[in-house]
């Protein structure tokens, strides 16, 4: 398994993670991506992708360890991608746009016009028939896929920066500030509210109903979206962590982190312990 990250020095770089009782991470590759700092990264099974401030996707092929091409299609910082399986790839920016392209032949099928200021984040339904989308223009926008249109514009009055479905698709969550207000899809209303003590930078559902927030402090914070309670809470860093990923190994539920310290971490979660706590 590779671990990756990007930086604000241009580089994409891997890590190859060996399980065991003591978990190592070995230095694997770098590449100098773009010209600019990079601010988007997305993973498929057999593809990486980059967004950068120098306004273009780089793609690398993990396989093969080689660069495999570019996209440029967005005028403006890239600011959100997001892989679907392995056939499509979405990838939002500065420019208002969203782009639909084929992993296949890496053609653009769709361009849309998302939002009047900058696309902040967007996520898609586990189905891949919807997706969300929030920007500069106060709105969270929710779209049909299938036909490449828009199915519902709703004000919130605020900028949201992040916008994340859960894992059955049932449940959304929008992210404004240190807030995070929790969507019910059949609803499509407030079902309750989080509050952080800092701005909140990035947020992981590690079940349907618990999320992993992080943000402008060193702390992980572990909630029940139904009961808006704090489940557990754990000091990660020594400095703000930028962003939290989730994913499942060898019946471990692991938590990556990664700080302004410039530490990558894992950490292994008990969530039965974790579930025991919102009984």
């Amino acid at each position: 398994m590779e671990l990756l990250g990007g930086c604000y020095e241009q580089v994409l770089f891997g890590f190859a993670i060996q399980p065991g009782e003591n978990w190592s991470a070995l230095p694997d590759f770098t590449h100098h991506a773009h010209t600019a700092s990079l601010s988007a990264v997305a993973v498929n099974d057999r593809y990486v992708v980059t967004g950068s401030k120098d306004e273009t996707i780089q793609i690398y092929d993990m396989k093969k360890k080689v660069e495999h091409g570019a996209l440029m299609q967005h005028d403006g910082t890239v600011t959100c991608l997001e892989f679907y399986g392995s056939s499509h790839l979405l990838s939002g920016a500065e420019d208002g746009l969203i782009c639909i392209w084929n992993t296949k032949r890496w053609e653009c099928l769709k361009s849309i016009k998302a939002h009047k200021g900058h696309v902040t984040s967007f996520s898609i339904h586990p189905s891949g028939k919807l997706a969300l989308s929030v920007g500069t223009d106060k709105t969270l926008r929710t779209w049909n896929l299938v036909e490449g249109r828009s199915a519902f514009i709703k004000n919130i009055k605020q900028n949201a920066h992040l916008v994340k479905w859960s894992p059955s698709g049932e449940v959304y969550v929008v992210v404004i500030a240190n807030k995070v207000d929790i969507y019910n899809l059949e609803t499509a209303s407030i079902s309750g509210t989080i509050v952080a003590e800092k701005r909140i930078s990035s947020v992981k559902f590690l079940t349907d109903s618990i999320l992993a927030i992080a943000g402008d402090e060193e702390f992980v914070r572990l909630f029940n979206c139904e009961s808006q309670k704090c489940l557990c809470e754990f000091k990660a860093h020594e400095k703000r962590i930028k962003e939290i990923y989730t994913f499942e190994m060898e019946g471990l539920h692991i938590l990556v982190t990664a700080s302004s310290d410039g530490y990558l971490k894992m950490w292994s979660l008990d969530l039965e312990k974790v579930c025991i706590l919102q009984s």
